[in-house]
């Protein structure tokens, strides 16, 4: 995939896998540092010796939504550029599940497919994409979601066949 593409470019990305990040690890200090800033400390994040003695997973987890926050970094990652954008908007999510933890110390990475894509107005273009955020050496993604951006752009670049 070019890192930079054209509004004219992107309808005929629709239904195609449009990037793959590199791996994240999500080290306990990232699981330490988003547990202060969303003040959730619950043990089976932020103590590594009560996880691994009182739960199924062996040691601290991250928490599920630091596992989708890191969606912004896997998008900036991978997916090409639009050129015409002056602006990127989180618009949210319209499905969202959290499949397998994410154990401290593991690695991370998103796949994204672009599932529609649609103009708003004159100068709004809504992307949604299927997002699956794997695991390195695990059967099941971490978790699996629909996730709706807007580009903005100035509305004399809109191709106006389109």
């Amino acid at each position: 995939m070019p890192q930079e593409i054209s509004l004219r470019d992107v309808p005929g990305l629709v239904g195609r896998e449009v990037g793959v990040s590199d791996w994240i690890t999500v080290s306990q200090a990232t699981i330490d540092g988003f547990a202060d800033a969303t003040f959730d400390h619950q043990f089976i994040h932020t103590d590594p010796a009560r996880a691994a003695a009182e739960t199924s997973f062996g040691g601290t987890i991250a928490h599920g939504f630091l596992s989708l926050s890191l969606l912004s970094a896997m998008n900036y990652n991978c997916l090409p550029r639009v050129r015409e954008q002056t602006m990127g908007i989180n618009y949210g999510f319209d499905k969202v599940r959290f499949m397998t933890p994410v154990k401290s110390g593991a690695r991370v990475r998103g796949r994204f497919t672009m599932a529609q894509a649609r103009f708003r107005g004159g100068g709004m273009l809504m992307v949604t994409y299927d997002v699956t955020v794997e695991i390195e050496n695990e059967r099941k993604p971490a978790l699996t979601a629909t996730w709706l951006t807007i580009i903005q752009f100035d509305p004399k670049d809109r191709p106006d066949d389109l």
